[in-house]
């Protein structure tokens, strides 16, 4: 095996993962089916990043891996490279919003919130 498809493999156990967790999909299918999961195993699965992505990384892991020991191997590092990137990237996806708050001294004073 190599690194090409070490790198290939993780990049497919981050992006299955990903879909399964956090995106809508297309036609919001993977929210459709998240919510129907309901409770139970199948939903605390879809909803836990790090969970997932081993039970991905195992058939990954069958397909890129060369003998039993590296595919044995192979299964947790793929989903260890898979849950390092989720990281590298979680800060970058969010939106910086900014934070408003009302001046609570304006009030106390009688004001009438117009500016002046």
């Amino acid at each position: 095996m190599s690194l090409a498809w070490l790198l290939v493999g993780v990049l497919c156990v981050w992006r299955l993962t990903h879909l399964l967790v956090v995106e809508h999909g297309p036609w919001r299918v993977m929210a459709r089916l998240r919510a129907r999961l309901g409770g139970g195993f199948w939903a605390g699965l879809f909803d836990c990043f790090y969970c997932l992505s081993l039970w991905i990384a195992a058939p990954v892991a069958w397909l890129v891996g060369d003998g039993a020991l590296a595919r044995l191997l192979l299964w947790p590092a793929l989903s260890g490279g898979a849950i390092l990137l989720e990281r590298a990237m979680a800060g970058r996806t969010e939106s910086g919003t900014a934070i408003y708050a009302e001046d609570a001294g304006a009030e106390r004073e009688g004001s009438d919130g117009v500016l002046r």
